[in-house]
């Protein structure tokens, strides 16, 4: 039996912080964006590669980063994630021009994806012997992501108002060091011995970054031009070869007999269609407040302030009590249906509306919606499984949030690029562009409401329970 570690509580906190500082590090750059397009010649259409960037590299390499969790070890790994996060903020930091800002949010996001999943495989050894402290532990992992994302709406607000937007890269030195002083705290995990499937991580990434650059792209050539059509067909042509890979190496990033386990399947679909409306709504509110309320970046940041809170309460005080109340499946689906409802109350934004009118109310439900949502979908997808693929299976479902994050964008820049969101200045014209990218994100999350109501089944394993069927398998089998 292995010995419980009397300092797990500290080692979650430097975990939960890392967890935060890297989903912090998807919208920092929310409020900087119009500065950075200023001063870097980004179009308002490609601006939307200051996020997207980071997303297809921390998506698309969170397996093969599990995987180096494995063999390297943990801890090992985490610390490494965190000398890359550094490198790629010191090139974001110093960029003069738009390709260089890209391949520093490219490099971050390589980092991301090595510091998530071994992360979680540290998670399960300090707190996998207790199935009680393993739910709380995964509750407030949980509740530092959203509001990660949510609160760097508003710090990127206050250094871009009060510094200048180099400043929301910056940040990550000073925190990164501290961070790597602080793994002491965390537990040693031994290696494993195997391979790593560098063919099927080359194909999905590619996958993803091509399926996304299609997208972006199809607004300005044509949907149905020859060009956007072979653009998907070789996205779907890579993303078929790595589940050919996977089918068929001896130690693949994600083996394929997981997908049998109870809920995992349809909680990691309703991940993605969070992931496609959540990040488009702050992505384009950012755009509204700033581009057509005339908003500054720290009243913009501040602005959303209010998201923020009700998320940390929510998630912290109100979710877990709910989730061990009434299972995973009315939180989820519920929450999907409120998200949409917010999105559906932003969509009647005016060209001449007020923060209070306008925003506030309509944020504040969203939120809502977001807290109900992402910690029962989280726990649900992990819940099923035994302990020792919980690394694998939380890979898995943040790897389908990124994913659904960068589509939905992609999909939604390119509906409001067409309803006049690229006409800056054109007061009318941009709130249309916006009002369309809100009703479109609406329709992506009451789909998701939709899809969990008539496909989750039963009440799903709570985190605070034993996996009710164990398998014998290995991750790595």
């Amino acid at each position: 039996m292995s010995t419980v570690n009397p300092r797990r509580w500290w080692a979650l906190v430097v975990l939960a912080a890392a967890q935060f500082m890297v989903i912090m590090d998807t919208s920092i750059i929310g409020v900087a964006l119009p500065e950075m397009q200023r001063d870097l010649g980004f179009s308002q259409g490609d601006l939307q590669w200051v996020f997207n960037a980071y997303v297809i590299a921390f998506g698309g390499l969170l397996l093969l980063g599990g995987r180096l969790s494995d063999l390297l070890g943990a801890r090992r790994v985490f610390a490494g994630g965190w000398v890359v996060l550094i490198a790629g903020s010191v090139v974001a930091a110093a960029a003069s021009t738009a390709w260089v800002e890209v391949v520093g949010r490219a490099v971050q996001g390589v980092g991301g994806a090595l510091i998530a999943p071994a992360s979680m495989t540290l998670l399960m050894m300090l707190f996998g012997h207790n199935p009680k402290e393993l739910g709380k532990a995964l509750a407030l992992y949980g509740a530092a992501a959203p509001a990660g994302g949510t609160a760097g709406v508003f710090l990127g607000g206050v250094f871009t108002e009060w510094a200048s937007w180099p400043w929301v890269f910056i940040i990550y030195v000073p925190i990164g060091v501290a961070t790597l002083a602080a793994t002491g705290l965390l537990p040693t995990v031994a290696r494993s011995r195997g391979s790593v499937d560098v063919l099927g991580a080359a194909f999905v990434t590619a996958g993803l970054a091509l399926a996304v650059f299609a997208v972006v792209r199809a607004p300005e050539i044509g949907w149905g031009a020859t060009q956007t059509v072979l653009e998907l067909l070789g996205a779907a042509v890579l993303l078929a070869l790595f589940l050919v890979v996977q089918k068929s190496v001896r130690t693949p990033l994600m083996p394929l007999r997981v997908w049998r386990t109870p809920g995992l399947g349809v909680s990691n679909l309703a991940m993605t269609l969070l992931g496609a409306a959540w990040i488009p709504m702050w992505y384009f509110l950012n755009l509204y407040l700033q581009q057509v309320l005339g908003y500054g970046a720290f009243a913009s940041g501040a602005a959303l302030l209010p998201m923020t809170g009700l998320l940390m309460v929510f998630m912290t005080l109100i979710t877990a009590r709910l989730l061990g109340r009434f299972g995973a499946k009315p939180l989820i689906s519920g929450g999907l249906f409120v998200l949409a409802a917010g999105l559906l109350w932003l969509a009647a934004v005016e060209p001449t509306g007020t923060f209070a009118v306008d925003v506030l109310p309509a944020s504040l439900v969203a939120a809502t919606g977001m807290s109900l949502a992402y910690i029962p979908a989280m726990m649900s997808a992990i819940s099923g499984v035994p302990q020792e693929q919980a690394g694998l299976a939380s890979g898995i479902v943040n790897t389908t949030y990124q994913v659904g994050s960068a589509l939905g964008l992609a999909a939604l820049t390119a509906l409001a690029t067409s309803q006049g969101a690229d006409r800056i200045g054109n007061l009318p014209a941009l709130t249309d562009g916006f009002s369309a990218a809100f009703l479109g994100a609406a329709a992506v999350a009451a789909a998701g409401g939709l899809l969990t109501t008539v496909l989750m089944r039963g009440r799903p394993t709570s985190p605070t329970e034993e996996p009710a069927n164990p398998a014998s398998e290995s991750v790595n089998a």
